[in-house]
């Protein structure tokens, strides 16, 4: 379990497709995206709890609060090693439990992208859809509108390459795929300063305190990016925040890709050929939380 920073389907809860002798199996159910950016779907623990959880692609198994788990849950839950059932849309998975003192902005917890190993996951923004499907679909290959890069993997996150830019400074390295990430990217310090970027060329937008997911306080000074490149797709002019002391990854240097850039493409990440597939919808051109006016 990991610590860490706090589609295009029809609207039917299954659906088959037949295509080239096989059955594409789809599971539908409805993605809301607040204020915060968090995205959330409603979930079944253990056949008697109906949560609102956060879908989070920064992280595995399933995570419930401390506060959930004392107050309002059913369920006495046996923490770490014991597997208990997530129904998700009409899918039943199997999954342990780990607390922490937070998670997104208005719900019970959070789930990971590994509840779907060997499947394909679509997030619809458009379409306020999360689906999960059993192959990738054949008309997203043949959609000239999406693009497509590999998914790397550092134990068990998911990265996907991508370029930032300030003057005439380029540092192209891998990003953590975070959906549970409400902003747009983090930056890592160490990283910046190995690679020679300005950063000190970014203009100042704020500083302030966030609070981890055990609710350690992590200062970060929120900045403007120039550019950010993901998929061949450039974002200009992007406030990004930077950090300067108790990175999420202890172990590792490594940049934040967060929901408020990922929220602006339909996004298709294939967990069988480890392929992400982006297309830009209705929210690209959305104005950022934390950009000036």
């Amino acid at each position: 379990m990991i610590n860490k920073l706090l589609l295009t389907a029809l609207l039917l809860s299954s659906v088959n497709v037949f295509a080239q002798n096989f059955t594409l199996q789809s599971d539908s159910m409805t993605m809301k995206v607040n204020e915060q950016n968090t995205i959330y779907v409603k979930a079944v623990f253990n056949k008697i709890d109906t949560l609102t959880l956060n879908f989070d692609t920064g992280t595995t198994e399933l995570v419930l609060t401390n506060d959930l788990m004392k107050s309002r849950l059913k369920t006495l839950v046996k923490l770490y090693n014991t597997p208990y059932e997530l129904k998700l849309g009409n899918s039943v998975y199997k999954t342990k439990v780990y607390d922490a003192e937070l998670t997104g902005h208005g719900t019970d917890g959070r789930f990971g992208w590994d509840l779907f190993k060997g499947k394909t996951v679509e997030l619809n923004y458009d379409r306020e859809l999360l689906v999960i499907h059993s192959n990738l679909p054949d008309y997203i290959k043949a959609d000239k509108g999406f693009s497509k890069s590999d998914l790397k993997f550092y134990q068990d996150l998911l990265l996907i390459s991508g370029e930032i830019r300030q003057g005439e400074t380029i540092n192209r390295d891998l990003f953590l795929f975070d959906t549970g990430y409400q902003r747009t990217v983090m930056l890592d310090q160490d990283l910046l300063a190995s690679g020679g970027f300005p950063s000190e060329k970014m203009e100042v937008i704020k500083k302030v305190i966030m609070k981890g997911a055990q609710g350690n306080e992590i200062p970060v000074i929120t900045s403007t990016l120039q550019e950010l490149t993901i998929g061949g797709f450039q974002l200009k002019n992007i406030p990004v925040q930077r950090t300067t002391a108790n990175k999420p990854l202890r172990d590792k240097n490594i940049h934040i890709l967060g929901n408020e850039v990922l929220k602006r493409f339909n996004i298709f990440l294939d967990l069988q050929e480890n392929q992400v597939y982006l297309k830009p919808n209705r929210h690209y051109k959305d104005h950022y939380i934390d950009k000036k006016k």
